[in-house]
């Protein structure tokens, strides 16, 4: 089939990397795509947002499946603009439609469906400025530290954590003053959750589902999970404490009620869900949803993933998911990210990559890249996600780490302690 997968970042060159060993493909091509989806498939030059080009390219292409990649799209209702569109309807579209995306598009409205259905998440209330000394009030009743969530979409950088209360009171009244634009017109405060995070992958048709292999990653940008929140600076699957019973749980409080009450609401899904969870004590409670793969954790789990991508997107465009193959290799992956120095405040581009050729023992996955005269330049904070796989982590850490020696640009930059923490915790 000819497939069309949209985005430009480390998780669409994963992506790129996994249909590209589909039987079912006949032609990729990626929008926009960076340097190393081009090794892939076709990179072409269309923005995710511009539906209408999107529109011209599939019917110009006989394109036959969409595969959306970040969120953006979804919230802004691409699967909605493929269904209504009597050229475009007969294209399968991977991903969530609009009221679906919603789950990630809005804090308040995720809060609201997981209380809807006892989905077992932090208590919360959400404000506006027009009533935050109620906000004030709400902040005082619950114990420090103090979670504040822009109600949209905010780049992943709309979640605050404050210490104490004073912090958490400013940051409040800065948020809804336009700290993150219209995203924090709306701010959900909600009590923290104390446990270990972890994330985990639903594939879905709307109505069956296959539960993928799960990751941990790494936002803070420095060693001892200190520093700034980035989009992530590493990711490692599978996960010490995420065992049998654990995955029984989950399925069972989390996914089973989330997709029974997206039915309920007649709201069609045929995508990924990813639960951003805390383990607290062997119990799992939703942190977030979101309506897409992770980034960096895409670059850990499809490595892992023993199926046929393009085979499981056929089930979940169908409705026959339940009869596809998706196992899990018995492997461990480890993903550490190369970024820019600086990054995620100010930092260079234009900044000259060597030694990726060298790199055999893992792959080596393109996020903030770009080319100018022939050379592989920086174009982004994240500029690389090095992944590898082995038997045992200690090994898969090994392997990354070897790589990156070989890799080099300017004021590379990447956090040594990926997967110290799951080491410490099997011990």
């Amino acid at each position: 089939m000819n497939v069309l997968l949209l985005g430009s970042g480390g998780r669409e060159h994963a992506f790129a990397w996994k249909i590209a060993q589909s039987k079912k493909l006949k032609n990729l091509y990626i929008a926009p795509g960076n340097p190393g989806t081009a090794l892939l498939g076709e990179n072409i030059n269309i923005g995710i947002n511009d539906f209408e080009q999107i529109k011209k390219f599939c019917v110009e292409t006989k394109i036959n499946m969409l595969v959306v990649g970040p969120e953006e799209p979804l919230v802004n209702g691409i699967y909605d603009f493929f269904a209504n569109d009597e050229q475009l309807k007969h294209i399968a579209v991977i991903g969530a439609s609009k009221a679906g995306a919603m789950l990630e598009g809005s804090k308040d409205f995720a809060k609201e469906f997981m209380q809807k259905y006892n989905i077992p998440t932090a208590r919360y209330k959400t404000f506006t400025l027009a009533n935050i000394n109620a906000g004030f009030e709400f902040l005082e009743m619950l114990a420090a530290p103090y979670v504040l969530k822009a109600d949209g979409l905010a780049a992943g950088k709309g979640v605050v954590i404050c210490e104490n209360i004073d912090n958490a009171k400013t940051t409040l009244a800065e948020m809804l003053n336009g700290k993150f634009g219209a995203a924090s017109q709306k701010v959900v405060i909600e009590e923290f959750l104390h446990g270990i995070e972890v994330s985990m992958f639903v594939l879905t048709d709307g109505i069956s589902y296959k539960l993928l292999p799960e990751a941990k990653d790494y936002k803070r940008i420095y060693d001892g999970d200190k520093g700034a929140n980035t989009g992530g600076m590493g990711a490692v699957s599978p996960v010490s404490f995420v065992d049998d019973t654990f995955r029984k749980k989950v399925c069972s409080q989390i996914i089973e009620p989330t997709i029974a009450g997206l039915q309920t609401e007649k709201i069609n899904y045929q995508g990924f869900i990813f639960l951003g969870l805390m383990n607290n004590c062997g119990e799992p409670y939703v942190i977030e949803y979101n309506v897409r793969m992770g980034d960096p954790e895409t670059e850990a789990v499809l490595p892992r993933l023993d199926a046929d991508l393009l085979d499981l997107f056929e089930g979940v465009a169908t409705k026959t998911l339940h009869n596809k193959k998706c196992e899990t290799l018995n492997q461990t992956a480890v993903t550490v990210i190369c970024a820019s120095g600086g990054y995620p405040d100010s930092y260079r581009k234009g900044i000259e990559i060597f030694g990726i050729e060298n790199v055999d023992k893992s792959i080596v996955f393109q996020a903030g890249t770009t080319v100018c005269n022939d050379t592989l330049q920086t174009s982004g904070g994240r500029v690389l996600a090095v992944t590898s796989l082995d038997d045992t982590i200690e090994n898969a850490l090994q392997k990354s780490y070897e790589s990156i020696a070989k890799i080099k640009f300017q004021n590379m930059y990447f956090r040594k302690d990926i997967g110290q923490d799951i080491l410490n915790y099997k011990k």
